[in-house]
């Protein structure tokens, strides 16, 4: 039987770099949230093939003596933490004292380091977490890290590493953060020697969004007004319904400066909007939390992501009453309806749902199979095989679904499924004739979160088979230069985005985007906009039982349902005679 050991220091600092060093991004955290601990007022990082290559990050901040230098490269050595009490007021973004050392035994290491008052610096070699070579150096006061060849020594981390492209974007995300957590400080990415962006100090949080969304979204932000319950505050600025997204990729939370997720604060964003938001759906927002040290634990997850409030109802009460206060008055909208602008304070009916007017008509009976036929094979399903009614139109229910009667049921209709199932198969057949595509005269911008514009670009050549040409402008954005001609978009910038949560929320991200689902996309994308009219029930079910499969719609969701009169009389009790 094999007899305890302890593990070498190297080892036990590749054990280590497991949970601080999941990828390249990971390394970047760790440095820069070092810098700005050392109150650098300027941080500029390079980034060479994603990062596995290289990863410089220079500063402007306090610098470290020689032994201070030697001591960082230790174990669980911190300047952060003094005692067991500290732990319970982490006020600091490092403070564990593994992530330097983690970091250098897993690549080629190499810090400059000096401080302002000091005539020169230090520099320290590491290479797979042995030390090669410690000397004075000549440099700015500040601190240089640069770590090359990440993971050289560990080839079963290196190969479950993405793609280049893939880490950058995750490196960019990263960086955007950061940017967004410390405005007041100056932020410059450089990626393969080619500057992705460089980011001034600002005054105020508003113009470091400004700086990152771009003017167009920009002007949409609606303002979360400081509101203080106790000693906790919170402010920011989140967008209309109309941005909210499947995800809470669109969903940035900094907690006393530091870049945090949170399932509890992401509920009271949506619960704040009480009703205008779609089943599955958050909103778009950017918040900054102010909390006592001593009421947060962020010492709960390896790479401090995620925290621990002592009292977590307090955040989602001051939280729900923030959104509150900044949905009350009337958003900054272009001329958004009269019927829009009352549901932010009508909470029983969503944003986007404006209530068609009643049509009082008679019951009419629809030539249509039965429910039973409709099984049969396809040349079955035409509507002349059943001249005689088989369902009676008995009216419409809160103008959403059909009340049908049948020989000896009741069946509800949804016609929003039916014309998902009608304009799916449409579109299926068109791109089985040609998936020809229509040039735009004016090309399409659109400006995307750096790990969005990537896993679009990743699926280019299969949304060109779908007829739509995709091209990278510059920076992260895209330009759409074609549609396919069986579309007719009004805006063609949502119906993008509606493709882009569909690839982040598949089973698969690597999923092949196809013909079949980008139908499916668009159908239920059109179908959602169609407001039902009881006239056009009799023509949209004769349409939806030419389909190849009437009783689902593209997603597999009913477009029919039944309940039996046997059903009904057990229900209420009753014996059928």
């Amino acid at each position: 039987m094999q007899k305890i050991r302890v593990l070498p220091d190297i080892l036990a600092s590749q054990v280590a770099a497991g949970e601080v060093v999941e990828r390249p991004a990971s390394v970047i955290k760790e440095l820069v949230e070092n810098s700005l601990d050392a109150g650098a007022q300027e941080i500029r990082v390079d980034v060479d093939r994603g990062g596995v290559a290289l990863m410089r990050v220079i500063d402007d901040g306090c610098g470290m003596s020689r032994e201070d230098a030697l001591l960082s490269l230790e174990r669980h050595a911190t300047s952060k933490l003094r005692s067991v009490g500290d732990l319970a007021a982490i006020s600091t973004l490092g403070f564990r004292g593994e992530a330097v050392p983690s970091i250098a035994s897993v690549s080629r290491f190499r810090m400059i380091t000096r401080e302002r008052d000091a005539i020169s610096g230090t520099e320290i070699v590491i290479e797979g977490g042995t030390m090669r070579s410690v000397r004075e150096a000549g440099c700015a006061p500040g601190t240089t890290i640069e770590v090359k060849s990440l993971f050289y020594n560990m080839p079963a981390r290196l190969k479950f590493l993405r793609a280049e492209s893939t880490e950058a974007a995750h490196i960019e995300h990263q960086m955007r953060l950061h940017a967004l957590a410390a405005p007041n400080v100056r932020f410059r990415l450089r990626r393969d020697d080619r500057e992705v962006f460089d980011l001034p100090s600002c005054a105020h949080a508003l113009d470091r969004l400004r700086q990152l969304l771009g003017t167009e979204l920009a002007r949409d932000l609606v303002e979360i007004p400081l509101t203080q319950i106790d000693r906790i505050a919170v402010f920011g600025y989140l967008l209309p319904p109309t941005h909210a997204r499947k995800g809470r990729r669109h969903q940035c939370v900094f907690l006393n400066g530091r870049p945090v997720e949170d399932a509890g604060i992401a509920r009271s964003l949506a619960d704040g909007f009480r009703g205008a938001l779609a089943d599955g759906f958050y909103p778009a927002a950017w918040v900054w939390l102010k909390v006592p040290p001593t009421h947060v634990d962020v010492n709960v997850h390896p790479a401090k992501r995620e925290v621990r409030f002592h009292r977590p109802h307090e955040i989602r009460e001051v939280m729900l009453e923030a959104v509150a206060r900044g949905l009350r008055p009337e958003q900054p909208q272009p001329s958004p309806t009269p019927q829009k602008a009352s549901n932010l304070t009508d909470h029983s009916v969503p944003m986007w749902s404006v209530p068609a007017q009643r049509l009082v008509a008679p019951p009419r009976d629809i030539s249509l199979p039965t429910l039973e036929q409709a099984e049969k094979p396809c040349a079955a399903l035409q509507p002349q095989v059943t001249p005689s009614p088989q369902f009676r139109f008995v009216g419409m229910l809160h103008q959403r679904f059909a009340l049908l009667e049948g020989a000896d049921e009741l069946v509800i209709f949804d016609p929003k499924a039916a014309h998902e199932r009608i304009i799916y198969e449409e579109m299926v057949a068109a791109s089985a004739a040609h998936s020809s595509s229509q040039r735009l005269l004016v090309p399409i911008l659109l400006e995307l979160e750096p790990r969005d514009y990537e896993l679009i670009l990743r699926h280019r050549l299969s949304l060109q088979e779908c007829g739509m040409e995709i091209d990278a402008f510059g920076g992260n954005t895209l330009q759409i230069n074609a549609l396919p001609t069986v579309l007719e978009l009004e805006n063609p910038r949502e119906f993008v985005a509606a493709l882009l949560d569909e690839l982040l929320h598949s089973s698969s991200a690597n999923a092949r985007f196809g013909i079949d689902r980008f139908a499916k996309i668009y159908a239920k994308r059109v179908a959602s906009l169609i407001h039902v009219r009881e006239v056009e029930i009799e023509p949209l079910l004769l349409a939806l039982f030419s389909c190849e499969l009437p009783y689902c719609a593209a997603d597999g969701r009913p477009t029919l349902t039944a309940m039996s009169m046997a059903e009904i009389q057990r229900r209420f009790g009753l014996n059928k005679n």
